[in-house]
């Protein structure tokens, strides 16, 4: 697994939107893959949070039938998480402050999730 070119990616996502934070890379188990992130956080503890929350968000989207499972957002009073599914590989996750526009991370993430899938089964 090429993890240079994995945080390359996450590099240009968070340069890219403003109000991105902390953005990183983890396998639906939970466990850290690579991570763009600051001091402020533990990117493992943030992995296995988001990857729980993955997990419920599978089954929610399973359950209302409305297509497979994309994105989850959580909004707090200090800003947002926002947990992508990579191919059911994987997932990314983002950090941002109350400034981060989120529609414009949405459209943002789509190639780059693409392309961190296809890093990701290049192994």
């Amino acid at each position: 697994m090429d993890r240079d070119a994995l945080v390359a990616e996450l590099n240009a996502l968070r340069r890219g939107v403003s109000g991105v934070t902390d953005t990183l890379v983890a396998g639906v188990d939970g466990l850290l893959i690579v991570a763009d992130t600051e001091d402020r956080i533990d990117p493992e503890s943030v992995s296995a949070l988001a990857a729980a929350h993955l997990g419920l968000a599978h089954t929610t989207a399973a359950t209302i039938g409305q297509g497979a499972f994309r994105q989850a957002v959580v909004r707090s009073s200090g800003g947002y998480l926002a947990v992508y599914s990579v191919d059911r590989l994987a997932l990314m996750v983002v950090l941002g402050d109350e400034g981060l526009d989120i529609g414009r991370l949405h459209h943002a993430s789509l190639p780059t999730i693409e392309r961190i899938g296809s890093i990701l089964t290049a192994c």
